[in-house]
């Protein structure tokens, strides 16, 4: 008898032995790891089941055991509700605040850039200030503003693919400020421009019915708005220049507008000469060629856009611009009206 309760005693103390190295192994598993003030960062990519992210965490040293970890998720129902993502914690956290932060999806905020495009740039501008801002590659770009290809967009379908544009989608790439992913390709960005442009025109109420009335397709109205936008300033004058830009092409007036010749020109000019009118012989070139140009020569303001599907129905067939500082234009029906604008414009300088 008296062995066989020595050895009862010796089973039960093993037994108590056995489970306070269990309990203290399950103690010192379950122990947030050692603080750290260096954050950790990692990802758990979509459709991550609960036991590889919790090896993820082991390895990131945010928790001691993965296998302790599983355990206390099956035991309080949790792991169901991850968030897919990426996050940043400090070791040290406990496994509560680990399951809180992945249930709430409180993931780091990705590093974005924003950037302006002005009113009235052209595609080069736009690359030159993008690639100045380091956020593109100017060249890169420009070849896509080109040729598209491989960027996706329902607009592309309405804008031809013509020899004689400059840029197939000079025009398209709405001025406005935008916030992208760092790190967005130049094809990222351009689709982005073109998005909103086609969400822009989509706003403008009855849109289809205007441009359909209109008589114009969408390249037309969008080249007319772009001559709008490099013209005026005043925004009163929009529509009524538009008027202009519509009464010379059914009179089969050459437009001659400067702005064709300074888009030609690559640098704009503060004082266009005589010579540089005609210097350049090209389909936009509004001093040889009646007509509409092949395609915009500029990012159109939403304003212009409204005033090219809108025009303001006169008599005018001319405009020139006033000398006092006003950037408004003096409007006239006739050649001699015209010509005495200009005296006026010219005296009102002095």
């Amino acid at each position: 008898m008296k062995r066989i309760r020595t050895l009862i005693l010796a089973v039960l103390l093993l037994i108590l032995a056995a489970a306070a190295g269990a309990g203290g192994y399950i103690y010192y598993g379950m122990k947030p790891a050692a603080s750290s003030d260096q954050a950790v960062r990692f990802t758990i990519e979509p459709g991550t089941g609960t036991a590889q992210i919790a090896d993820l965490l082991q390895q990131q040293g945010l928790i001691r055991n993965s296998l302790l970890f599983r355990t206390f998720l099956k035991y309080k129902s949790e792991g169901g509700r991850f968030q897919a993502g990426s996050y940043e914690m400090k070791p040290g956290v406990t496994y509560d605040q680990i399951i809180a932060k992945l249930n709430a999806g409180d993931v780091v905020a990705e590093e974005m850039v924003r950037f302006t495009i002005p009113e009235g740039y052209t595609v080069k501008q736009i690359a030159d200030k993008l690639q100045a801002e380091g956020i593109v590659n100017a060249e890169a770009f420009l070849k896509l503003a080109k040729d598209p290809a491989g960027i996706d967009s329902t607009l592309l379908s309405q804008i031809p693919a013509d020899k004689q544009l400059l840029y197939r989608l000079e025009g398209y790439l709405f001025p406005e400020t935008y916030e992208l992913k760092k790190g967005s390709t130049e094809a990222d960005i351009i689709t982005r421009m073109l998005e909103e442009t086609s969400k822009r025109l989509k706003q403008i109420p009855s849109f289809d019915a205007k441009l359909k009335a209109d008589g114009l397709t969408l390249n037309q109205m969008m080249t007319i708005a772009s001559l709008v936008e490099r013209e005026v300033v005043v925004d009163k004058e929009r529509s009524l220049v538009a008027g202009v830009i519509d009464n010379r092409i059914k009179q089969n007036m050459k437009l001659e507008i400067d702005a064709t010749v300074q888009y030609l020109l690559g640098k704009p000019k503060e004082r266009l000469l005589n010579s540089d009118l005609r210097k350049v012989d090209s389909p936009y070139n509004s001093y040889l060629y009646a007509g509409l140009p092949p395609g915009p020569i500029a990012a159109p303001s939403l304003k212009s856009i409204e005033a090219a599907l809108e025009p303001e129905s006169s008599d005018y067939l001319f405009y020139v611009t006033k000398k006092d500082g006003s950037h408004e234009h003096l409007f006239a029906a006739t050649y001699k009206e015209h010509l005495a604008n200009i005296r006026k414009s010219q005296a009102s300088a002095k």
